[in-house]
């Protein structure tokens, strides 16, 4: 637990490890979500392995650029930090209040439905208020300092990893399979059809969010040590998690159950451990929540801090607690973007693919945007200092930004879906660029494209 500290003068701590990191990266990831996009993917077929390959370089090409981007500016603003400097404040400000403001809390509040959702299914009726009691739970763990983040995100990472292995291992060697047979697998991955294409983009969505660890590098030691090793670590284990429960899938469930449900992990689970399914889908569920809901609080509101000290904000969110050394308005306000919408719709399970799909999508958005920023400060700023320098520059900046607007394009499995998900776009976006031109014109006074120094960034 974090010593009381007698300052006046309150800052961001150095104590997070690579242990911390690792957990930090795979919180913002590894989600019930996550799980039900994968296993519905694996209903296509064993085509839907090279679409997690694909996702998977998709993934080291964004990997590579925050990894770029944030070791040059090691500052809690994270990617609105990044494109201050590369392309000015509107843009800035748009894309954070977009891309992770306003598009995180669907997800958060879609792991806490899916989470009421399979606590409903085991025990019906006793645990009525299990998302919220959880959420404001990680949300005074995450006031009381980094430290205790640090300790719930390593523990519950972990026996989320033993969960899953548990239940993939199972899932391969398990008997009474109802799947799809090992040699018909192998024969549909040699007639592998265009529709690999659109699999991966419901590939993808399983990838999204490693880089909620970067906002925490200003509380990290030595981040160009071990942030790469946690991103590309996290990385790879969740290329083998994923292809090890997809397999599992599809050998233990017929191809239209996995496609059709929106709680396939539960079905898989219950297949597999008749007696004791209840108790493993309920360590799976609260832990892949609890890891994500826990990361995203530790996370935005560090953000929020870093666009507060560009003078993005109003100043309340860069106040840090004299004694616990976190950003407390900004986790306590992030934390009510959740609750206040999860409180209101947490009843219409209609919605949980729909606010899936959107908050996704604008979290490609982001990508794009980080993708650009690399491009951009490799001619503003060719001599600064890069402790990581991307691979193959600019291949994959340029994979990225192809990739990731095929995505957005191909964002929904129906026409009717895809004008809900664009109409969510529009509007986020929307609001986010009246603020932003509103707050830099009025407020700051600056031209909306001027780009602040990097040096000063870095100062900050």
């Amino acid at each position: 637990m974090n010593k009381p500290r007698n300052t006046s003068s309150p800052s961001l701590q150095k104590v997070l490890g690579l242990s911390a990191l690792f957990a930090a990266a795979m919180g913002g990831v590894a989600s019930q979500s996550s799980f039900v996009s994968l296993l519905n993917g694996a209903g296509s077929g064993a085509s839907f392995f090279i679409a997690i390959f694909i996702a998977f370089i998709l993934t080291l090409c964004y990997v590579f650029s925050y990894l770029e981007l944030s070791l040059m500016m090691p500052k809690a603003g994270g990617l609105g930090t990044y494109t201050t400097v590369a392309l000015g404040h509107f843009p800035a400000i748009i894309i954070i209040l977009a891309g992770y403001v306003a598009a995180t809390p669907f997800g958060g509040i879609t792991e806490l439905m899916l989470l009421e959702k399979i606590v409903d299914i085991i025990y019906p009726g006793v645990f009525a208020h299990l998302g919220i009691m959880l959420l404001v739970l990680l949300t005074v763990l995450n006031l009381l300092g980094i430290n205790i983040f640090s300790s719930v995100q390593n523990t519950i990472v972990y026996v989320l990893l033993v969960s899953v292995l548990i239940i993939g291992i199972t899932g391969i060697n398990g008997a009474d399979a109802k799947g799809t047979a090992p040699a018909e697998l192998l024969q549909q991955l040699g007639n592998t059809k265009s529709a690999v294409l659109s699999l991966t983009v419901l590939a993808l969505w399983s990838f999204a969010g490693l880089e909620f660890v970067c906002p925490l590098l200003e509380e990290a030691k030595q981040p160009a040590k071990n942030l790469p090793k946690a991103m590309l670590l996290a990385a790879a284990i969740l290329l083998v998690v994923y292809c090890l429960i997809a397999f599992a899938g599809m050998r233990q469930l017929p191809a239209a159950t996995l496609t059709g449900s929106d709680t396939p992990h539960w079905l898989l689970v219950n297949a597999l451990f008749t007696k004791t399914s209840g108790f493993i889908i309920m360590v799976f569920a609260v832990t892949a929540t609890s890891c994500t809901i826990n990361a995203i609080i530790a996370g935005v509101p560090r953000m929020l801090y870093g666009m507060a000290h560009h003078k993005q904000l109003p100043a309340i969110f860069k106040r840090i607690h004299p004694r616990w050394d976190t950003p407390w308005f900004g986790i306590l306000f992030f934390s009510l973007t959740i609750l206040v919408p999860f409180i209101l719709i947490s009843k219409t399970s209609g919605l949980i693919f729909l606010m899936l799909i959107s908050s996704a999508v604008l979290w490609l958005m982001a990508y794009i945007v980080a993708h650009i920023n690399v491009l951009v400060m490799r001619k503003k700023y060719p001599a600064f200092n890069r402790p990581f320098k991307t691979p193959l520059y600019p291949l994959p900046q340029l994979i990225g930004i192809i990739g990731m607007g095929y995505a957005i394009y191909n964002n929904s499995p129906s026409a009717e879906m895809a004008v809900k998900v664009y109409t969510n776009m529009g509007l986020i976006v929307g609001m986010a660029t009246l603020y932003a031109f509103c707050w830099v014109k009025y407020v700051m006074k600056k031209k909306l494209f001027e780009a602040e120094p990097i040096n000063e960034a870095i100062a900050d």
